[in-house]
């Protein structure tokens, strides 16, 4: 009740003082972009219940002689890195936060795809409502490989805590300004999970 009333007064005081910019990167986006201004995807919540997610879109839906383009690091416009290296895309989710969709601290909701793909531990990250920023996220974020990501949220929902949380604010903060772990080497966003069993055949193949 604590976590969800702080949730509920912080995201009201950050949506009144961040408008005027939110109003801003908007209409850049309109203007460089075009619509949509926002970026909506359904994402699993707690105990996996779907819900939509916003974000400001960084990534182009231009298609280039009839191909769209399907490779993130192509579709991520400088406007759309900019956006993204100060995070400043995960503003919208402070309306998510108010509708009790996500907290501000908690794993963050991956997609619906991977749900199946999930060990029973890995699963064991829907135990807690997801959110904006995580344990996994101030110990590397998009650098990590996913079994260090799913440890590390495993451990957030065994461990969490009102000082946990206010710990991972505080270092989320520092992770922004220095514009830390945003992707991976050579990609514009994390690789995509596709679970362990998938994995092993797929270097298989390789072999």
């Amino acid at each position: 009740m604590v976590k969800r009333l702080f949730d509920i007064i912080m995201s009201l005081l950050l949506l009144i003082i961040f408008a005027p910019l939110m109003m801003i990167i908007a209409l850049l986006i309109r203007v460089k972009m075009g619509a949509p201004v926002l970026f909506r995807q359904l994402r699993p919540g707690l105990k996996g219940k779907p819900f939509y997610l916003y974000k400001f879109r960084t990534m182009t839906e231009a298609v280039d002689r009839e191909v769209k383009i399907s490779d993130d690091q192509q579709r991520l416009t400088g406007t759309g890195r900019w956006i993204r290296k100060y995070s400043l895309d995960e503003l919208p989710q402070l309306i998510n936060v108010l509708k009790g969709e996500l907290s501000f601290v908690g794993p963050r909701p991956l997609l619906m795809a991977y749900l199946d793909r999930y060990t029973t531990e890995q699963a064991r990250r829907h135990d807690a409502k997801p959110g904006i920023t995580g344990w996994a996220q101030v110990n590397g974020r998009n650098a990590l490989t996913w079994e260090e990501k799913f440890a590390l949220d495993v451990w957030y929902v065994d461990n969490q805590s009102l000082g946990l949380d206010l710990k991972i604010m505080m270092l989320t903060l520092l992770k922004v300004f220095k514009a830390e772990g945003i992707s991976q080497d050579g990609s514009a966003t994390m690789s995509e999970f596709m679970g362990y069993g998938n994995e092993v055949e797929d270097n298989n193949k390789k072999d």
